[in-house]
């Protein structure tokens, strides 16, 4: 029977897979049939717009198969990219969900075979984030746009492609901020009043710009200042919730949800939760879901202690016309003050106190806006003394300190309050004078030092730490006293330098002296200066050196100047010497400024390191270590009070240094537990004293009684007829068995004593 002849053109027309692994083995061949299912694609996609439920099936397999072979046919398929990008932005709401992911994996398909660029994807992608409603597309859409712009960026930074990208982001936070700022807070909170759907969508759009940029900085994809710009314009969008977030991220907290984490966060509870609205309600599941939640946010704690929650100082230091950002931030704050929240007013406190410490602005309005809120009875006041104690710094004027400092006394500071509240008070004004001293009034000064003598440690630090600060910085204003051994002793120097001044200007790095005798000692040892080159190649691991500059001065050398010409040179710092009718007068002075250097202490050694040798990162650690060593030795040997603190001073400056090479810059800023002081251990909580107990278990063999299972034959633990043995007879007395046997009647009597008779009868 011969076999029913199928001719070619229809056999792959019904089989797209086959016909696609063909044109990719041989495209010229193929190029009829390519154009026949082109037509095809052409037709079903006019019909697709009018209709787009009609042969929508056969539509998502026709653009697969065109996607996958577009690169064999670049010409005919020039259009084809573009025909996809307006069909998901022009007709994005009335495509089914199948239809929508089918032509984003094609688009993106497209881009990974080099068909589009870069850029042209993005453009399609930006828009969709804030209109789909799908959590799986939108996760898709997000991964594919960050790990685009990661992989063009991996070898070398993509300019073109930077300065594309973020021009988009720039007009999507750009578009929405010309509307009305509705807070979250009272009728206007953007939950209650009606809002339209431009101004929803705008808000999306900013949101998602904020979180891309974000996310890109975080992964160190983008870290330039045109990233913190677009942050930074989101500080000041109308929508709260672009403002919480842009916020956020320059204060180096992370938001509470991250739907993008790749790490394991525990259960989804917004799933479980969902579940538990749609399922049947019982009690049982009630309790899984309690328990799961426990668990996220076990993790979420976790997490932070583990990361910890610092500033993001990169951030702060690239900002663009600081100044003009604070004043912007303040005239938000105080403008639209009834229309925010207070947790969201305090994020913005924040934020600006922090920018303010950083790059030392004056944003005087601040500080008469603050002071609304200096009452201990405030809710989160703890985080807003922290804020005020950011804000201030060395040009900040004294003048519009005094008042809040006022304030912060007669709130906090007075018998009418509890010691809680006086510690934070005291602990508040302490750090706002250690930034800027003359801020403080004698009389008031006197008052918190009093409070010393208070029985509450954590009253008694915080009046002590004070009164440390001012020995430090100007023990003229305390009482005589008051000030300590070494000011009263030290005529000069009791006072800080007037507002507005600067110190003098530095001549020698403090301590180089000691790291020159150590390159003497080791020089010495060695017997070779070559080592010392070679050390020095070896401490500019990992920094950037100009070899040009290098190179060109080791080959020109120094230079050997002959100096007989300046045998008869004189120099001279007095002016009376180049006269010849005060010679006498210059002779005179000459000698009695020797006699005087006899009596006079030697002048402090200048060290000539720093002129001979470029001194690298590790030279300044050895440098450190060397002070501190020094400084060690001097407490060793009898040392006063002030070589000690000289000593924690340099081991803070240490561990300030090996903080920043790491990154965690939290130091630097004032905590919440630094105003809080001292206080009593709080109460444990579950996990912390199952933690106790395990850690008291360790080391024992078995968890009971040592008497019945370690010093017997057979570990057995004791009978009750055993206990009771040996109870005190005081206790055997008001037992209940015994006041029984007391009250028991005599019928109940006659009939245990028979009862024990039998018993004894029967031999039991």
């Amino acid at each position: 029977m011969d076999r029913q002849h199928v001719p070619r053109g229809a056999l792959l027309a019904s089989n797209l897979p086959q016909l696609q692994n063909l044109i990719k083995r041989d495209a010229p061949a193929y190029r009829e049939e390519f154009l026949q299912q082109w037509n095809h694609y052409e037709s079903i996609r006019k019909i697709f717009q009018i209709n787009p439920d009609e042969q929508a099936q056969n539509f998502r397999q026709l653009v697969s198969f065109i996607s996958q072979v577009a690169q064999c046919y670049p010409k005919e398929t020039a259009d084809f990219p573009s025909q996809i990008s307006s069909l998901l932005l022009e007709s994005y709401s009335t495509l089914s969900p199948d239809t929508r992911k089918a032509l984003v994996q094609n688009l993106v398909m497209l881009r990974n075979k080099n068909v589009i660029t870069s850029i042209q994807l993005l453009k399609t992608l930006f828009p969709l984030l804030p209109r789909t409603t799908s959590s799986t597309l939108r996760t898709f859409v997000r991964k594919t746009i960050l790990s685009d712009i990661r992989t063009a960026n991996m070898r070398a930074k993509n300019h073109k492609l930077n300065r594309a990208v973020q021009a988009m982001l720039f007009g999507m936070i750009e578009r929405g901020m010309d509307g009305e700022v509705l807070g979250d807070k009272g009728k206007l909170r953007a939950g209650a009043a009606p809002v339209d759907g431009s101004a929803k969508q705008s808000a999306d759009e900013a949101m998602w710009a904020v979180v891309l940029a974000k996310e890109l900085w975080k992964k160190g994809v983008w870290n330039d200042a045109k990233t913190v710009s677009i942050v930074a314009l989101g500080c000041f969008h109308p929508s709260t919730k672009v403002q919480s977030a842009s916020v956020h991220f320059f204060l180096g907290s992370e938001d509470e949800e991250d739907e993008d984490s790749d790490e394991d966060e525990g259960p989804n509870v917004k799933g479980l939760q969902h579940r538990r609205e749609i399922n049947k309600k019982t009690r049982s599941a009630d309790k899984k879901l309690a328990k799961s939640m426990k668990v996220a946010a076990k993790k979420r704690k976790e997490k932070r202690n583990a990361e910890g929650v610092t500033p993001n100082f990169p951030a702060l230091q690239l900002l663009h016309d600081p100044q003009t950002f604070g004043e912007k931030l303040y005239d938000c704050l105080n403008r639209y003050d009834k229309r925010l929240s207070l947790d969201h007013k305090i994020l913005i406190m924040q934020l600006l106190s922090r920018v303010m410490g950083a790059h030392k602005l004056c944003v005087l309005g601040f500080y008469s806006y603050v002071v609304k809120y200096l009452t201990y009875h405030q809710l989160r006041i703890p985080a807003i003394l922290v804020s005020l104690a950011q804000s201030v710094h060395s040009l900040t004027p004294p003048d519009v300190l005094t008042p809040v400092v006022r304030k912060l006394a007669a709130e906090f500071v007075h018998p009418g309050v509890g010691p809680e509240v006086i510690a934070a008070g005291i602990n508040a004004i302490r750090e706002v004078c250690r930034r800027q001293p003359w801020c403080m009034e004698e009389d008031l000064l006197g008052d918190l030092v009093e409070y010393r003598k208070s029985r509450d440690k954590g009253v008694i630090t915080a009046s002590r730490g004070i009164l440390q600060l001012y020995r430090e910085v100007n023990p003229g204003i305390l009482k005589r006293r008051e000030r300590g051994k070494e000011a009263s002793m030290n005529k000069k120097g009791t006072e800080p330098l007037p507002f507005g001044h600067t110190p003098d200007v530095p001549v020698n790095i403090e301590g180089l002296e000691l790291l020159e005798d150590h390159f003497e000692k080791l020089r010495a040892e060695a017997g070779e200066d070559g080592a010392e080159v070679e050390d020095n190649e070896a401490d500019w691991d990992g920094w950037e050196v100009d070899s040009d500059s290098s190179d060109s001065s080791e080959s020109e050398g120094w230079i050997d100047v002959d100096s007989d010409g300046d045998q008869n040179l004189e120099v001279s710092d007095s002016e009376d010497d180049t006269l010849p009718n005060k010679k006498n007068k210059a002779d005179a002075t000459t000698s009695n400024q020797a006699s005087e250097d006899v009596t006079s202490p030697p002048a402090p050694r200048i060290s000539t390191l720093a002129t001979t040798k470029i001194l690298t990162p590790a030279d300044f650690a050895l440098l450190n270590d060397l002070r501190i060593k020094a400084a060690t030795d001097a407490v060793q040997a009898g040392g006063g009070s002030s070589t000690k603190r000289k000593l924690a001073e340099l081991e803070a400056t240490k561990k300030t240094m090996s903080v920043h090479n790491t990154g965690l810059m939290s130091d630097t800023f004032v905590s919440e537990n630094d105003i809080l002081g001292p206080r009593k251990k709080a109460k444990a909580d579950y996990e912390e004293r199952l933690a106790s107990i395990q850690k008291g278990r360790e080391g024992r063999e078995k968890f009971g009684s040592a008497k019945g299972k370690r010093k017997k034959d057979a570990p057995s633990s004791s009978t009750n007829r055993e206990k009771a043995r040996n109870k005190p007879i005081m206790m055997i007395m008001a037992s209940g068995a015994v006041k029984g046997k007391k009250k028991a009647s005599l019928r109940d009597k006659q009939k245990k004593l028979r009862a024990h008779v039998d018993r004894s009868k029967k031999g039991g």
